[in-house]
C-alpha cells in the first residue's frame, strides 16, 4: 500500500520541503560511487550514520543529525522522498517555513533516540529520513485526519488506485510499525521500526502547539477534519496513443 498523492493543496510554496528533498538527493549522489565498494561504504556509514552504541557508549551524537540525510539505496531514497513530497508541503503550509524545518529535524532526532532505546548496544548503522518523515506523517494525521489520499494497492497481481481518508492510511502504517517492532530486535539490524513509530509519535506531540493555535478541536469542527481549503481534484484523461488489440 503506497500513497501516490493527496487531495490537500498547499496555500504557500513549500520551499523548505523542496530544500530537504534536494539535499537528500544531492547527498545521496555524492556518495553513490561507494556502493560499488562495500568496504568503503561501510566505513562511510560508520563515520556518518547513527550507531546506537556510539551514542550510548562514546557520546558521539553527530550521527543523530547526519543519518537523516543518508540512504541505503535508490528505492530507499525514492520511497522516503515520495512520502515527504505528499505530506510535507501541508505541514510547512500550516507551520511556516522555519518552524517546519525545526519540527522536521526534531522529529528525526527523537526518532533516532527511540531506535536507540530499542537497542542501545547495537553496532548496526542506521540511515534514512524515514524517522523525520514519520514525524511529518504524525503531524499530518493530527491536522488533516479526513484529507483524502490516493494509494496504490498491490496484492500479488492485483493493482488498483483507491482513495481513502488520511487517518486510515496513517493509522494502518503506524500500527504496522509498532507490530513489526515488537517482533524484531534493533540489535539484528533491518528496518528501524521503532524509529518510525517514535518519529510518528514525536510528530503528533510536536504538532500539538500548532493544533491548539489553530483552535484545537474547533479547528476540526470548522472543517470536519478535512483541509481548510478546496480539495484538489484529479481526473483521468484519454491519450492519443492508440490501443493495440490482440490478434486472434
Amino acid at each position: 500500500m503506497f500513497p501516490i498523492r493527496d487531495h490537500n493543496p498547499s496555500g504557500r510554496t513549500p520551499y523548505v520541503n523542496y530544500l530537504i528533498i534536494a539535499l537528500n538527493v544531492l547527498i545521496f549522489i555524492s556518495y553513490w560511487s561507494l556502493f560499488s565498494d562495500e568496504r568503503a561504504l561501510t566505513l562511510f556509514f560508520y563515520d556518518w550514520a547513527m550507531i546506537p552504541a556510539k551514542v550510548t557508549q562514546l557520546g558521539e551524537v553527530t550521527g543523530l543529525f547526519t543519518s537523516m540525510f543518508l540512504h541505503g539505496g535508490v528505492m530507499h531514497l525514492a520511497g522516503n522522498m515520495l512520502f515527504l513530497w505528499i505530506f510535507g508541503d501541508n505541514m510547512e503550509d500550516r507551520m511556516g517555513h522555519l518552524p517546519y524545518l525545526g519540527f522536521y529535524l526534531a522529529s528525526g532526532i527523537l526518532a533516532s533516540l527511540a531506535h536507540i532505546l530499542g537497542g542501545p548496544g547495537s553496532m548496526v548503522p542506521t540511515v534514512g529520513a524515514s524517522g523525520a518523515i514519520a514525524g511529518v506523517m504524525g503531524g499530518y494525521l493530527l491536522l488533516f485526519p479526513r484529507a483524502r489520499v490516493d494509494i496504490l494497492l498491490i496484492f500479488i497481481i492485483f493493482f488498483r488506485v483507491i482513495t481513502i481518508p488520511a487517518a486510515i492510511m496513517l493509522a494502518l502504517w503506524f500500527g504496522f510499525q509498532v507490530f513489526a517492532g515488537l517482533g524484531t530486535s534493533a540489535e539484528a539490524g533491518g528496518v528501524a521500526y521503532w524509529a518510525h513509530a517514535g518519529g510518528f509519535a514525536a510528530g503528533v506531540v510536536l504538532t500539538l502547539p500548532v493544533f491548539f493555535r489553530l483552535g484545537g478541536p474547533r479547528f476540526w469542527q470548522e472543517h470536519g477534519g478535512s483541509p481548510p481549503h478546496p480539495k484538489a481534484r484529479y481526473a483521468y484523461r484519454h491519450t492519443s496513443v492508440p490501443r493495440v488489440r490482440k490478434r486472434r
